[in-house]
């Protein structure tokens, strides 16, 4: 029997994407770690994975954030922690854009813009696509590329991206990268 809890990561975790990702979780039968909040994260990792493991059920959604740090920030160690733990099943990751003075970038398997629409460009922190196929830019991004993850959707500022992701409308732009996270797994969501 597989005894590992299956979480999504999430590299954001201020006020607005707080709101976003427990409203979401809610909405799919899953949990939230909303001690997980912070900007920039405050828990290290082995306190996360005691609270995944606590979670009655999967998926377990859990938020870093590293407000802008330079490198490796206090979320992304933590990440790495959690997603490399053997008791842990990352079924994706989902990377938020950010307007980073230090332009960090990670690669992603697909991005979702503010109107819902699958891209395989970047996209801002408005939730508009990029340029550039593949490529994020972002303040906790810097380190994904160093796991081995079935996927990384792309999405703006969760909870904003011009009040297209407003947990009042449902968060609908994180909602649809997580249920896109969940699909590709094979994850069954019992609502």
């Amino acid at each position: 029997m597989n005894t590992r809890r299956r979480v999504i990561l999430i590299t954001d975790g201020d006020e607005y994407a707080t709101r976003a990702v427990e409203h979401v979780a809610k909405e799919i039968g899953g949990r939230c770690i909303s001690s997980s909040y912070g900007n920039p994260s405050t828990l290290p990792g082995p306190t996360l994975v005691q609270l995944i493991k606590k979670t009655p059920n999967d998926p377990v959604l859990v938020m870093f954030d590293d407000s802008g740090i330079v490198g490796e920030g206090a979320g992304e160690t933590a990440l790495k922690y959690v997603a490399m733990h053997e008791d842990i099943e990352v079924l994706g990751i989902i990377a938020v854009a950010a307007k980073s003075r230090h332009e960090e970038w990670a690669r992603i398997d697909v991005s979702i813009d503010r109107e819902g629409v699958l891209t395989p460009y970047g996209v801002d922190k408005l939730g508009i696509a990029e340029l550039e196929i593949g490529r994020l830019n972002g303040d906790t991004v810097y380190c994904l590329d160093e796991l081995e993850v079935p996927i990384i959707v792309g999405i703006g500022d969760i909870g904003k991206m011009a009040r297209r992701d407003s947990y009042k409308l449902g968060s609908p732009i994180t909602k649809q990268a997580v249920e896109l996270i969940l699909e590709r797994s094979g994850f069954d969501v019992k609502k």
